[in-house]
């Protein structure tokens, strides 16, 4: 039986308990259901810095079953999620150190959501690729630079270092694990009794484009501001560069340097983020979709709308569709 330890900080969500139970039920619930010999795999535990009860995020009270100096070994330990990013990890010298003891013990470690950044402030990762939520993505790749950030990726596999996307991606990783520790068919037995599917690879359908405006290039937010008022015209560079007072040299550096895109790129992005709104809506045709937001070949489009999104037209709007 292998012993998984769940690590939270103080400013995490409650939403932890669903990656726990996934372990604490491999080779029970659906055993029990199926007439099968119960035969748990994991020994689950949940573990503060320093044992106390707290309140989540959403107000919930959660009581660990001890502190990490109470942690006698222990095969994975999972890193959950953390909300003050700054805060957080101005105070955690202590499990900084802690995992990195654990790790060279032999332990693997896992992370969930933003528990990567702590994961990332032992140096584990450097060299090495990671993930994390998809709004952390630039904030993460801006602090750590030498670990290779895969923001698409919902879960990544270092061998014996893990990491996940959004929050919810727990359950995800914890399901991989199952599977990588116990195989898949138990890890497909617990997928259907939680009623999950198993097997996501990407977050790049959730992603919420950020529009990329936290930098202090005032002529470059009005270019930004120009795209996204008038995102169904097409432009040439030399034109917006003029009607915006710039050659077309400065303004390719100054905008790359701002927002970390071309400005073909960007408006490819808003145009993406109009088609996804009116795909949520199921009103239209992809063809209407398609040149409402400035294209006349939906074919480009759809390649467009797939590098961009991660799913087909069709497939996002089966996805998402609004229901009421």
């Amino acid at each position: 039986m292998k012993k998984v330890i769940f690590l939270a900080m103080h400013d995490t969500m409650a939403g932890l308990m669903s990656p726990m139970d996934i372990f604490h039920q491999a080779g029970v619930m659906t055993n029990s259901i199926s007439g099968k010999e119960i035969t748990p795999y994991f020994d689950v535990k949940f573990v503060t810095t320093d044992g106390e009860p707290f309140p989540c995020t959403n107000g919930a009270r959660m009581i660990p079953d001890g502190s990490i100096y109470d942690v006698q070994g222990s095969d994975l330990i999972v890193v959950t999620s953390i909300m003050d990013i700054d805060q957080s990890l101005r105070v955690q010298g202590e499990v900084i150190d802690w995992l990195k003891d654990c790790y060279g013990r032999g332990a693997h470690i896992a992370t969930i959501c933003t528990g990567a950044f702590v994961l990332a402030e032992t140096g584990l990762l450097d060299g090495k690729t990671a993930t994390t939520h998809w709004c952390q993505a630039k904030n993460f790749a801006k602090r750590y630079p030498q670990i290779k950030l895969k923001p698409e990726r919902l879960i990544t596999d270092e061998g014996d270092l893990f990491c996940s996307g959004g929050f919810n991606s727990g359950i995800d990783l914890s399901l991989y694990l199952v599977e990588k520790y116990c195989g898949h068919q138990v890890a497909l037995e617990s997928s259907k009794f939680a009623v999950f599917d198993i097997g996501r690879t990407s977050q790049m359908p959730y992603t919420i484009f950020q529009f990329q405006k936290d930098h202090r290039d005032s002529r470059i937010l009005a270019v930004q501001d120009w795209i996204e008022d008038k995102y169904d015209q097409n432009f040439s560079y030399a034109e917006l560069a003029r009607h915006h007072g710039m050659s077309r040299r400065t303004l390719e550096r100054r905008f790359k340097a701002a927002t970390g895109d071309s400005p073909l790129s960007y408006q490819q992005r808003v145009r993406v983020e109009k088609a996804k709104r009116m795909l949520e809506d199921g009103q239209r045709s992809f063809d209407e979709i398609t040149y409402q937001v400035g294209y006349e070949d939906s074919g480009s489009f759809r390649k467009v709308f797939l590098r961009h999104a991660g799913l087909r037209p069709n497939e996002y709007r089966n996805k998402f569709l609004r229901v009421l």
